[in-house]
């Protein structure tokens, strides 16, 4: 990343461990870092400015996640968030995204993925022409896919789990794994969050 461009992430997480791990990685990746123990500590000490992110658990104490997020937007702030969710909270993370999150990491997640995530967002800037471009070749993708495997995509960027999709869909679980990885090769997605990235996008098209 260009030290001509500065971006400053803000850290959001009640694990001293978790925050102190991702300043040192952020910091040694150029990021201009800060963190807080709490929702609150962020809000209370928060000024909007240009050119910089929000990494927050998704699970916290007094606060959590997507009630910061709900602040945010009632205060009109646009920042863009990455929300760090268990692997039994991807409902909450889809919620979030669809609140205008940019993505969700599921713990543990690799750092490599999230420094990934935060150069797409830093280079893309989130300029409209690069959405309505990415929202095109998103439905290019998505004509590909079966009636079935159209079903499949609904659920599974609704956060539900294999056995709920086979059960709602009175198909079984294999069948569920077989559909999810034709959806994931043909909407070229890497991971689930990604593959939710492109629903938002696409909106009601899904």
């Amino acid at each position: 990343m260009s030290t001509a461009d500065p971006v400053k992430i803000f850290v959001v997480d009640d694990d001293e461990a978790v925050r102190n791990s991702l300043a040192a990685l952020l910091s040694a990746e150029g990021y201009d870092t800060q963190t807080f123990a709490s929702a609150q500590a962020f809000l209370d000490n928060y000024v909007p400015s240009a050119n910089c992110c929000l990494i927050a658990d998704i699970r916290m104490p007094d606060m959590d996640g997507l009630e910061l997020q709900e602040e945010l937007n009632r205060r009109q702030f646009k920042l863009p968030i990455i929300m760090v969710t268990g692997h039994g909270d991807v409902p909450l993370a889809v919620r979030a995204m669809k609140a205008g999150a940019i993505d969700f990491l599921e713990k543990p997640y690799d750092e490599e993925v999230l420094l990934a995530t935060l150069s797409r967002w830093a280079q893309a800037a989130h300029t409209s022409a690069s959405q309505t471009a990415a929202a095109g070749e998103f439905q290019t993708r998505l004509e590909t896919l079966t009636e079935r495997e159209r079903q499949v995509l609904q659920l599974l960027a609704a956060g539900k789990p294999n056995k709920v999709i086979a059960y709602e869909l009175a198909i079984s679980p294999r069948t569920v794994e077989i559909h999810r990885a034709r959806v994931m090769e043909k909407m070229r997605a890497h991971s689930l969050a990604e593959l939710v990235r492109m629903v938002v996008a696409l909106g009601s098209s899904t």
